[in-house]
């Protein structure tokens, strides 16, 4: 595909990185030219520096036959006008913004449409991010929830802790352990390396073990690999933008949810506009604050500030005077796999989520789900089989008959309400959500021609 995209920052460049990769024509505009100097140096793609809304720029990055348009400059509104040039003068088939401002978002249904601003895919990182730290809530214990199939599959990454009912066991015995619960260990990670699962691979503590289940069976299948740990009920956010706004609003009817906010003006905004939530002006990493609000009772301490070092220095704080979880928000992709997994228990990056969303429109064949997980080494997906036996690589077939890319692997089938967790002898049929799981995502076009029906398919 040709693909334009808009802004060389940290989105725009691992968005670049991912899809280069994969033989895409890549072309990326930004105003910074060193930007686009050190890009141009380490990856295969064209730029062109310049105001990415105006049209003869756009004309010059070769918007006249582009595929798409992937606009993720910082600024909603040259996002939104980029979509309005490329679709008003280039015909640009599809148009994905990044759009962050709340004021936007309240009206996505009424703005975005062709008549109107004519973005078909908008992106916004901070509702992903709030929904992923919403998961992560809900299923205490787990690094990371997605859901496949709208929520009725789910793919969960736990880490095995010592007295796990299943570690120091081999993976066979996980059916004699929940006899009524269907579950397939996708991938473990084993010191950052990824094993192959086996049934006679033994669980070690420490391993990150993502597994595939029914979303109903999750924590049954978690309490097999550590402790269960009761539901969080006390959670205290620092940062009251629009993540931590976010988030309250979702938390606040069913926990009981204190919110650190510094700015005294946003503080009392929050206040009015928030229900439930005790809301303190004041700074997230002050020691007095923090014991005055018996930080030593929170179930889970979430820093989402805009400040990556605020946000280490206040979670690291609050889990020494005794929170028992902390999360926080990086945003350097960078730091993530430097602080997490120490005295911070969970870090989460908005740019992360911004590309698993992006990606899911990118993918060819019809792959309706991309998560990127492992900090972007590893990918979950979710293609729809299309096809018969004579149009299609997969409709018909067993799993084991599919040659699927080495360190691939099909987690489950969604078949309408039914989720099948996928075996050997699994037939795949036609419009059956399949989920698989890469090890290494540089495989991705490989799942994707498989997908795709023969020429001779009309759907």
């Amino acid at each position: 595909m040709k693909i334009i995209i808009l802004g060389a920052g940290q989105v725009g460049a691992t968005l670049a990185e991912n899809l280069v990769g994969e033989k895409n024509e890549i072309t990326i505009i930004d105003s910074d030219h060193e930007k686009l100097r050190q890009l141009q140096d380490r990856l295969d793609l064209q730029v062109v520096a310049g105001m990415g809304s105006h049209p003869d720029v756009l004309k010059k990055a070769g918007a006249e036959d582009a595929d798409m348009l992937i606009a993720v400059t910082n600024s909603d509104e040259s996002n939104m006008m980029a979509c309005q040039v490329a679709y008003s003068l280039f015909k640009t088939p599809t148009k994905i913004a990044r759009v962050r401002s709340e004021q936007y978002i309240i009206y996505q249904e009424q703005l975005f449409k062709h008549q109107d601003v004519p973005v078909d895919h908008l992106i916004a990182p901070e509702q992903l991010v709030t929904q992923a730290i919403k998961r992560l809530i809900d299923y205490p214990g787990a690094l990371q929830v997605v859901e496949f199939a709208d929520g009725k599959a789910s793919l969960v990454a736990v880490k095995a802790y010592y007295g796990g009912l299943l570690v120091g066991h081999a993976l066979s015995t996980i059916k004699e352990h929940i006899p009524n619960v269907d579950t397939r260990v996708a991938a473990i990670y084993r010191r950052g390396k990824p094993i192959r699962p086996l049934g006679t691979t033994i669980i070690e503590a420490d391993d990150e073990v993502f597994f595939i289940a029914a979303t109903k069976h999750i924590r049954a299948v978690m309490s097999e690999l550590q402790k269960l740990e009761s539901s969080y009920k006390r959670i205290m956010i620092a940062g009251g933008g629009l993540i931590g706004a976010g988030l309250a609003k979702l938390l606040e009817h069913n926990h009981n949810v204190k919110l650190i906010e510094y700015s005294p003006a946003r503080a009392k905004y929050l206040s009015a506009h928030l229900d439930k939530t005790i809301v303190f002006s004041g700074d997230a990493s002050d020691h007095e604050l923090l014991t005055e609000e018996n930080v030593e009772q929170v179930d889970a301490f979430i820093a989402v500030t805009n400040d990556d070092e605020a946000n280490i220095m206040s979670a690291m704080l609050a889990k020494r005077l005794g929170a028992q979880k902390a999360m926080v928000l990086i945003q350097r992709g960078a730091y993530v796999d430097l602080v997490q997994g120490g005295e911070i228990d969970i870090a989460f990056s908005p740019q992360q989520a911004t590309i698993s969303a992006l990606l899911t429109h990118v993918r060819r064949g019809d792959i309706v789900n991309v998560y990127s997980l492992r900090r972007g080494a590893a990918e979950a997906i979710e293609a729809i089989a299309h096809g018969d036996q004579n149009t299609s690589k997969v409709v018909g077939k067993e799993i084991r008959e599919i040659k699927l890319p080495p360190g691939t692997t099909i987690g489950a089938i969604v078949r309408a309400e039914e989720v099948i967790i996928a075996h050997s002898n699994t037939k795949i049929e036609p419009n059956d959500h399949v989920i698989l799981f890469l090890v290494d995502k540089k495989f991705i076009g490989h799942v994707e021609k498989l997908f795709q029906p023969s020429a001779f398919f009309f759907g």
